[in-house]
């Protein structure tokens, strides 16, 4: 009983740690004030809407969008660069352009498309597809993919330029 009680309450320091350490703007800004009350009017305003633009500092980009999870180092009119990239986690497309009318996989180019379920230790598990034209065809669940969404490029420590980038599947 000791044992439960001891992992339950690990559980829950550990649940109540993940949702606190969360990284939000509101977050950046009330602990790191000097930062943000050292921007000009415009700046905070900016970034309390989550907002940037060009020649704004590296302090104000990171308050508004927070830490990008690459960075890359480079040149740029002769200067040197730093391009922060921010990255979205998203479900790899699935299924075949005909998926909804022919079935699942492509069975009319000689393909076997088929789908089957079984249960194993209580739980349901589906595979979908053909096997020589499918290449999710050993998992139910989709891969997860990395898709850049926002960039911004840095020099003498000044925004150059930055971009929105729209995702290639939504």
């Amino acid at each position: 009983m000791k044992t439960i009680s001891k992992t339950l309450l690990l559980g829950l320091a550990t649940v109540g740690l993940c949702l606190t350490s969360c990284e939000t703007l509101e977050n950046r800004i009330s602990e790191h004030p000097d930062i943000f009350n050292s921007l000009s009017p415009r700046d905070q305003a900016l970034v309390r809407q989550g907002q940037i633009r060009s020649g704004m500092s590296m302090n104000a980009v990171w308050l508004a969008w927070g830490s990008p999870e690459q960075k890359t180092v480079g040149e740029m009119r002769g200067h040197p660069s730093e391009t922060w990239i921010y990255v979205e986690n998203r479900y790899a497309p699935y299924g075949s352009a005909y998926y909804p009318y022919y079935g699942y996989g492509p069975r009319f180019y000689g393909g076997f498309g088929f789908q089957h379920g079984f249960i194993h230790h209580g739980r349901n598990f589906a595979f979908f597809g053909d096997p020589f034209y499918d290449p999710f065809y050993y998992s139910y669940i989709p891969p997860t993919i990395s898709i850049p969404y926002k960039t911004v490029t840095f020099s003498n420590g000044r925004v150059m330029s930055f971009q929105y980038l729209v995702p290639p599947y939504r």
